[in-house]
């Protein structure tokens, strides 16, 4: 008995609840210590890409303590400020910094009539900013909080643009010799503007509208983006993917027969067939051709996800994540997709910002259901205001293991380059009529 006592007390079988207590380590939250509250929440303005950028930085009752978010609606962007510095400010002061699902669901209602574009955007801030602080408080990247890595990086898409599909072909085979996999074709910008020099919209010889105001003809446009696939394909091979985007530019109809005019040359999708004001056409999209879809960047309530996510109207979800309110939405119309085999594929141009990019990477990395993610190579005065940016290597994001989002904002430099007011969403058809971007 004296031989049986002495191992189960080797093993702690007969440890009191005290003994087993008292080996173990009390988290930080349960050793009655004051929560961690917010100081304050600011809106940080910068372009020094050239796109507008807003950034939420929130601080906390811990010295030292705060996090960054990324806020940014580039068209609109001195409304978001006073969303964050006012309301926002108000609205979080010394609350607690843990309780991140509270602190999005009563902001999201607390204006009552459910948010738009700008107070989502100052949400989303806020919302990163918490993540933020939470991984800094962890001492883990964001991406751990969120269930660890489910790959071991990011893979990304870049985009090819040129006035010609032969120019578009060379920049294809140059970002391939980078090694990315998946490249985005365009030649000129969205529905063709700024490649269709050689027609002179008739609006602008009848002196209406602003002479700066961009123009795209559809029917040039329809025709041209299978030329420019074919070209592509036959320059660069079978294994690059290729992606497009429409931007919603033409007409529903037009949209269908182009893209199924594109199955040949296999798609990895295309991208924002019809506006938001045109999601009955999706059904008619889908019965018709098997090319991948790829919508969303315009949604700006998270409900708009579930029943065209439910239906299976596309394959790939495209969400701003600083427009539809942060990581926390964000991670649940994720969730909701691997139910539908729907892949993410989230927004990621010049106007969403380092901050920005971090958040989307931390969940990119995490969800079984990633797709790709839309890339953005940041130059030399970015990388000096926000110290800790995503880089890409061989096509990939890598993820920061850094604690947190892992990324800073140096102000200094940041107040350097002052934000505008200029928004360049102005197209017109050859009459004036405005495109529904």
């Amino acid at each position: 008995m004296l031989g049986l006592g002495s191992t189960a007390g080797l093993f702690g079988l007969f440890d009191s609840p005290k003994a087993r207590a008292e080996n173990r380590t009390t988290p930080a939250y349960a050793k009655g210590m004051a929560p961690v509250t917010i100081k304050s929440v600011r809106a940080i303005t910068t372009a020094p890409g050239g796109p507008n950028l807003v950034i939420v930085k929130v601080e906390t009752s811990e010295p030292g303590l705060y996090g960054l978010g990324c806020a940014t609606f580039t068209q609109r962007a001195l409304v978001v400020v006073p969303a964050i510095n006012v309301y926002l400010n108000e609205f979080c002061v010394g609350k607690d910094v843990d309780n991140i699902e509270d602190m999005w669901q009563s902001a999201y209602v607390s204006s009552y009539w459910r948010n738009g574009p700008d107070l989502n955007n100052a949400l989303s801030g806020l919302d990163q900013a918490l993540w933020d602080i939470k991984g800094k408080r962890a001492n883990m990247p964001v991406y751990q909080l969120l269930g660890g890595k489910a790959r071991f990086a990011v893979d990304t898409y870049t985009h090819a643009s040129g006035p010609t599909p032969e120019a578009v072909a060379d920049k294809v085979q140059q970002f391939m010799e980078m090694g990315f996999r998946h490249i985005r074709i365009q030649q000129g910008g969205y529905g063709g503007v700024g490649a269709m020099a050689d027609i002179k919209p008739d609006f602008k010889a009848a002196g209406f509208a602003r002479e700066t105001d961009d123009f795209s003809d559809q029917r040039t446009y329809l025709k041209r983006v299978p030329k420019m696939f074919d070209i592509v394909r036959k320059r660069c091979g079978e294994d690059i993917q290729l992606l497009h985007d429409m931007h919603e530019l033409t007409e529903p109809i037009d949209a269908i027969n182009m893209i199924k005019g594109l199955e040949e040359y296999r798609p990895y999708f295309i991208e924002d067939p019809f506006s938001p004001e045109n999601m009955g056409w999706f059904k008619q999209l889908r019965a018709t051709t098997s090319v991948p879809i790829a919508m969303g960047e315009l949604f700006n309530n998270v409900n708009e996800f579930k029943e065209p996510m439910a239906n299976q109207l596309f394959d790939f979800i495209r969400i701003h994540i600083s427009q539809i309110g942060g990581i926390t939405p964000a991670m649940k119309v994720a969730r909701l997709g691997e139910w539908f085999n729907v892949r993410t594929a989230w927004h990621g141009p010049g106007d969403t910002s380092p901050v920005g990019h971090a958040a989307n990477n931390s969940i990119d990395i995490a969800v079984w259901n990633f797709g790709i993610q839309e890339s953005q190579m940041f130059n030399d005065k970015v990388k000096e205001v926000f110290p800790g940016c995503p880089t890409i290597k061989n096509g990939y994001y890598h993820v920061s293991e850094s604690p947190g989002l892992g990324i800073d904002i140096n102000e200094k430099e940041a107040a350097k380059y002052p934000i505008g007011t200029k928004s360049r969403w102005t197209v017109r058809k050859s009459d004036g009529t405005i495109l529904k971007p």
